[in-house]
């Protein structure tokens, strides 16, 4: 780096239909974490990432320093000749920081090291002195070259799953260092100047390691208030904890999460289908070549399906994947409108028992969607259940027949700049009769309409909507650059470099 001057009852949600909501969820939830003892997530940290965080440290470094800084140094010296001289520095001045030569490489098995050598410092300070009789003040420069810190903080876990940061060691130290005083007796200092710049660049060698313990200290307290879980809705939080100790060797970091959706003020307990699905050991050894790039990304996330699921399964099991649907809810362009005539289509005793009636229909899951991530497409298996009723002229709901209606269907994430979004298709339908007080239904013709239906409207409705994408969460101020995604067997791999905006 160059010199530069120092400076988170059931109801029934509104909305998106039953179908395309959880089209939107299999997009959706796959970049939040997900859960049971295997990772749900897995994130790993490359070299270049703690680069980006070397040089946005220093340039932070180089704001904070343009401040004037309290001080309040005191201290003394004793000479056979003159006497105590005991002196007081109020207050500092940072006019340039020049670190040239510094890493930040990962410790093995421990932490982060930091490494700096060559480095120099220009402050002034205002100073208080009082030798014998005398008393004085003015000012003085400092300028220390060659100055050295290598330090490594440890990072683990702790009985709160949370991270945790501290000291591992620390050695500082500066091998030439000059004073001038200026104003007042400064002719006298500058002669006690040799003998000063010994005491003072032992103390200032070991205030600097006490600074940056006081800083990892301080980090370490924001880390015990971090939060590891959000509230997402009335449905449904999640739990981003950590589990274990974040696996460091000398060229990355890995770092696994629980992150589990789970019901907001009750814990159910999964069945033994939705298991969690543990990632490979490692992550892949090289990109894939739909993430091909001609350098290491800083940031690689790897979600599991099981993070999909077990969204799924919270909102099934909260009741949140059903709806009521009337006629005015459909666009008038809808091939298949909500009224008995309409409906008479496929079932005659229909509209012979209700002439010209609107009527409702209730949409629900009647199991967990199941979805799974291939390196073709993401997949998702909907079982819903279709139950119209008859809306008479009192209001009085009638009930006319249960359908029992699947669909497979495939998505495809997308993300553009800071936003994840995606497209849908509609793979396979499926539509079965299961009881009606209105005679038999024509279930395969009512299944050819509804497919040509969803084809015409609803798919690109759906789309229309998971192309615009959503905000992905970043951490304060920072956002993804040029991110890229790419399908595996059972999980989604990302993988992006970072950038900084104030």
């Amino acid at each position: 780096m160059s010199s530069a001057p120092a400076s988170r009852s059931r109801h029934h949600p509104q909305g998106t239909s039953g179908p395309a909501w959880l089209c939107l969820l299999l997009l959706l939830t796959a970049c939040v974490p997900a859960a049971g003892t295997n990772p749900g997530i897995k994130a790993r940290l490359t070299r270049r990432a703690l680069e980006f965080g070397r040089r946005f440290g220093l340039e932070q470094l180089q704001s904070l320093l343009q401040k004037e800084h309290e001080l309040n140094l005191t201290g003394s010296y004793h000479s056979p000749l003159l006497g105590t001289l005991t002196y007081t520095v109020p207050r500092i001045h940072i006019h340039e920081l020049q670190i040239n030569d510094s890493t930040v490489d990962f410790a093995e098995d421990v932490g982060v090291r930091l490494t700096v050598q060559h480095a120099c410092v220009w402050l002034s300070a205002d100073w208080g002195a009082h030798l014998g009789a005398i008393q004085d003040r003015g000012s003085v420069e400092l300028r220390v070259r060659d100055l050295a810190v290598a330090a490594v903080m440890g990072v683990s876990v702790d009985g709160s799953n949370r991270p945790t940061v501290w000291s591992v060691s620390c050695d500082a130290h500066g091998t030439d260092l000059h004073l001038e005083f200026h104003h007042g007796h400064s002719w006298l200092y500058n002669m006690l100047a040799p003998l000063l710049q010994t005491a003072l660049r032992q103390e200032l060698n070991k205030e600097l390691c006490h600074e940056l313990r006081r800083s990892i200290s301080r980090l370490e307290d924001a880390l015990k208030h971090m939060k590891v879980s959000t509230q997402l809705d009335s449905f449904a939080a999640i739990d981003y904890s950590l589990l274990g100790r974040p696996a460091i060797t000398a060229e990355h970091g890995d770092i696994a999460l629980k992150g589990e959706f789970f019901r907001v003020g009750k814990y159910q307990q999964r069945p033994s289908l939705a298991k969690p699905m543990a990632l490979p050991v490692a992550l892949p050894a090289a990109l894939p070549m739909a993430l091909a790039t001609v350098h290491e990304p800083m940031l690689l996330l790897a979600i599991t399906e099981f993070v999909a699921n077990s969204a799924a399964f919270t909102y099934f099991t909260a009741g949140a994947l059903e709806k009521n649907i009337s006629s005015d809810m459909l666009p008038r362009r809808f091939p298949l409108q909500l009224k008995t005539k309409s409906m008479g289509l496929f079932s005659p005793q229909l509209q012979e028992r209700y002439p010209d009636h609107p009527m409702e229909l209730h949409l629900s899951a009647r199991r967990q969607p199941r979805l799974s991530c291939r390196p073709d497409a993401l997949h998702g298996a909907l079982f819903s259940s279709a139950e119209a009723f008859v809306v008479l002229p009192n209001a009085t709901r009638v009930p006319a027949f249960l359908l029992n209606i699947d669909a497979n269907v495939t998505g495809k994430p997308i993300i553009t700049r800071n936003r994840l979004g995606g497209t849908v298709s509609l793979k396979g339908l499926s539509v079965e009769q299961v009881t009606s007080h209105v005679g038999p239904v024509e279930v395969k013709r009512l299944e050819n309409l509804l497919k040509f239906a969803l084809w015409l409207f609803g798919v690109p409705w759906a789309n229309k909507r998971l192309q615009a994408g959503v905000p992905l969460p970043t951490l304060h101020g920072l956002s993804l650059l040029n991110p890229r995604i790419s399908l595996q067997e059972g999980f989604m791999l990302i993988a992006t470099d970072l950038q900084y905006k104030s």
